[in-house]
């Protein structure tokens, strides 16, 4: 089993060997990465990088290579500005996400200023999905944690590769069923907070932080939301907000479910807004076992006091089997779990901070 986790300092690659993960290579130290993304079907792995001054940077390593090799990266159209107050312009790669078994050399990546791209081909070029980014109601989004909007959740329906859910801070959730040409809103039933009570239900200015489905039973999606945790179990034709007691805060970024239980997910807790640190600086990981029934707070080795570590939304991943988990933090801890959460050992708390953790 091994395991990439992509820093603000470089892609730190993972082996877990005789019970315990050691640090296998490193690639790109120094440098400042936004995603990795390993694809199973030819064993590709991807790195996509944010040079600030010199750009967004995308390589690939080839599966047997040691060596990487630059691609292209996804680029907006020339555009002559009109009412569209968000620059066409690359600013991060945000999330990536391989196509279908069925469809080959096809990748998708999600971007700051909120635009969808298309590669067919293993990422040698790319074009920006107009059909979505052309849609009227994009002009009402707006940016979450950055400035501009951007598209963090790509989940992809292992069932049938045409069907693609997307999660957009701030812009709700978009789902396709026929592989990018049409689009349709799917955030009925998120509620924002945030806004006035008029638009607080609006489908169109929802921040979901991240989006998860569940491979074994692909209808059945989890959404860690900017005001709370939803589940649906009608692929994202309606979501419903899950209560978790007192005490636990529904207030996060990251997600994670079960590759083989719909019923159990996982999620990392903070106080909401402007602290964004874990509750008390007491570490923990929120589970439910039974679809959101009832949650559970998992602390065993995880530090319970003066932590103020955050999880980014992509900061938390689940193995194939289930049971290994990983969760990173800005404060460039990482942990792992070999079941299901009930106990954490610390791999490091001496990486650079960290912004997304990947199985492979």
């Amino acid at each position: 089993m091994k395991a990439m986790v992509a820093t603000r300092k470089g892609l730190f690659e993972m082996i877990h060997i005789d019970g315990k993960w050691e640090l296998d290579q490193i690639s790109f130290l120094g440098e400042p990465l936004s995603m990795c993304l390993h694809d199973k079907r030819d064993g590709a792995v991807y790195a996509a990088l944010n040079l600030g001054h010199f750009g967004v940077k995308l390589h690939r390593r080839d599966e047997g290579r040691d060596d990487w090799t630059e691609i292209a990266v996804p680029a907006y159209p020339e555009h002559a500005k009109t009412d569209d107050d968000v620059e066409w312009k690359l600013k991060v790669i945000w999330s990536m996400e391989t196509g279908g078994g069925d469809e080959p050399g096809v990748l998708w990546a999600g971007t700051l200023p909120g635009g969808l791209f298309r590669s067919p081909d293993r990422g040698n070029s790319w074009e920006l999905v107009r059909s979505l980014w052309d849609r009227e109601e994009r002009k009402e989004w707006m940016g979450g944690g950055y400035d501009t909007p951007g598209i963090h959740s790509i989940c992809v329906n292992p069932r049938n590769s045409q069907h693609i859910l997307l999660g957009i801070s701030c812009g709700g959730a978009w789902k396709t069923e026929d592989g990018g040409k049409n689009w349709g809103l799917s955030a009925s039933g998120m509620h924002a907070a945030y806004m006035p009570p008029d638009l607080a239900d609006k489908q169109n200015i929802q921040d979901p932080h991240l989006i998860a489905r569940s491979k074994f039973a692909s209808h059945v999606l989890w959404c860690q939301h900017h005001n709370g945790i939803w589940r649906s179990e009608d692929d994202a034709a309606s979501w419903q907000q899950l209560h978790l007691p007192e005490g636990i805060p529904d207030f996060g970024f990251a997600v994670a479910a079960h590759p083989r239980n719909p019923d159990i997910a996982w999620f990392v807790p903070a106080v909401a807004d402007q602290k964004r640190v874990p509750l008390h600086g007491s570490m923990s990981v929120t589970r439910t076992r039974d679809g959101g029934k009832t949650f559970e707070s998992l602390r065993n080795g995880l530090p319970q006091q003066d932590c103020y570590d955050l999880v980014y939304r992509h900061g938390l991943a689940v193995s194939e089997n289930g049971k290994n988990l990983l969760m990173a933090s800005t404060t460039g801890n990482l942990w792992a779990s070999e079941n299901e959460g009930e106990d954490w050992y610390q791999i490091s708390a001496n990486l650079p901070p960290i912004y997304a953790v990947k199985f492979y």
